[in-house]
Order: structure tokens, then sequence, then C-alpha cells
């Protein structure tokens, strides 16, 4: 597929994703948001890549929706257009690709993450921000809740008090307090923030994924499942897991006294 709204590049097993509207401050449309899903398809079919990485171009990550967008403008007089719609159209669908990615995902917030661009962000398995980026909420200011899977998100991270008190004030967060309340995390000077991402990027992409991934879908279930039902999600994830071609690698390769070579299976 050709982009233009995103770029797509994968290096060495690790894929990069760049939300590529700059003069927009990389806000969502309906275009990027069709990119995008045709992105994920391909991580779902090349099973060489390991990682995500989500990052956005120019001066921030992303800005949120773009009121602009047909799909969501309106004038005054008008009656708006149906926004639970576009967020079931949209928004939804792209919440749960990341949420049941087969890879783990990274947020690199490379500057501002407003509105449904720091949910996008919160919707990743690992977020790293930059130290002059932010976290913003602005739904209240005109009159919306925190969407993209963003107030289920924020209070499981930071807990309600603060999780209400972003989202009803609107107030901005610097990154180095988002990683101190448990938003993000890292956060990490500005110099530094690109060898970071790389590296930890490469980190994970030599570890076992689908260990990983398992690990995602463990932490998510355990905030409905009871203390007895986890435990035994937990052996059957271990039964599955340690019949894997990876366990066997990592265990070889610890017994050895040498790097393990996964392959995700």
């Amino acid at each position: 597929m050709n982009y233009k709204l995103i770029k797509f590049e994968v290096t060495e097993g690790v894929a990069k994703l760049t939300l590529n509207r700059p003069d927009k401050m990389n806000s969502f449309n309906a275009e990027m948001h069709s990119e995008l899903r045709a992105a994920l398809d391909s991580i779902e079919v090349q099973k060489t890549i390991r990682v995500l990485v989500i990052t956005g171009a120019g001066r921030g990550f992303c800005a949120g929706q773009d009121l602009a967008d047909p799909e969501v403008r309106f004038t005054p007089g008008q009656t708006p257009p149906d926004l639970g719609e576009v967020v079931k159209r949209h928004y939804q669908p792209l919440v749960m690709r990341l949420s049941n990615l087969r890879v783990p995902t990274i947020a690199a917030v490379n500057g501002v993450a407003a509105g449904a661009g720091a949910s996008l962000a919160l919707a990743c398995d690992l977020v790293l921000a930059t130290q002059s980026a932010s976290f913003v909420l602005p739904f209240g200011k005109i009159g919306l809740i925190p969407d993209t899977g963003c107030s289920w998100q924020l209070p499981r991270r930071i807990g309600q008090a603060r999780a209400l008190g972003l989202a009803m004030t609107g107030n901005k967060i610097s990154a180095q307090q988002a990683a101190d309340w448990g938003m993000i995390w890292e956060s990490i000077e500005d110099e530094s923030f690109t060898s970071r991402v790389d590296e930890l990027s490469q980190q994970i992409s030599l570890m076992t994924t689908k260990a990983l991934v398992r690990t995602r879908q463990a932490m998510q279930a355990a905030n409905t499942n009871t203390l007895e039902d986890h435990l035994s999600y937990e052996a059957d994830l271990m039964s599955e897991l340690g019949q894997s071609v990876d366990y066997v690698e990592g265990v070889s390769a610890f017994l050895e006294k040498r790097p393990p070579k996964f392959t995700g299976a």
C-alpha cells in the first residue's frame, strides 16, 4: 500500500509506524485510520515483525481527532454528526487491534499527545516520552468524555482520583509527571530519546514474542478475574508456553550460558 498519512517501515524485526500529518499535529482523519488498519493488517501477516513502535512526525505525537475532517465537521446551526458512530467505526477497532496485536507495542511520544492521541499512547503496552512531551485530555472543554479507551486505561494506570482530575480539568501533564504517576514507562531526555527507543525496541524484538503478548493478556484479564479464576488462567497460559519452541530454547540457552535465539514460536 502507498501510504500518504503514515510512514511504515520494518527493520530487523522492528516495525515503525509514524503518524505523518505534521502540519496538523498528526491528528486523525478517516484516511489516516484506513492507512493504520492496513499497516496493522500487514503486521499480522509479516511474521518477521517482532515489535511495533508508534510515533509522530514533526513536533507532536498526535493531537487527537481532526475536527476539520468531514466525518465530524459541522457548522453552528447544523446538527452535529453522531460521534458514537465515528468512535465505533474507527477508534474502537483501532484500540482492540492494538490490544490483541500479535506483537508487543511501544508508543514513542515525541511531543504533545492530546485527546485521542493520548488515548492511542495508553493503548500501547509501553509508553516512552521525551521530557518535552506532554499529555492532555481536553474532552471536557468541548463537552465530551475521554474516549478511545482512555476512561478504561487511565484509572487503572494512575488511580481514579488522578484520572478524574486530569479528565475534568483538562490540565496538561508533563512527561516526567506522567512517569512519576505510573501513567507511562519512561520520560527520557530529548537528545537521548531516539537511541533509547531503538534500544528498547531491539531488546524486545529479540525476546519471545508470544510470551510477551500472553503477559499482556494475563494483566488485562486480571482486571475482571477473581483470584481463583486468574490462577487457573495463569496455569493455562503456562501449559501453552511450556510447550513452545521458545521456552525450550530459553531454558537450553540458560543452561548452556549463551544468548537465546527466539523465533516467536
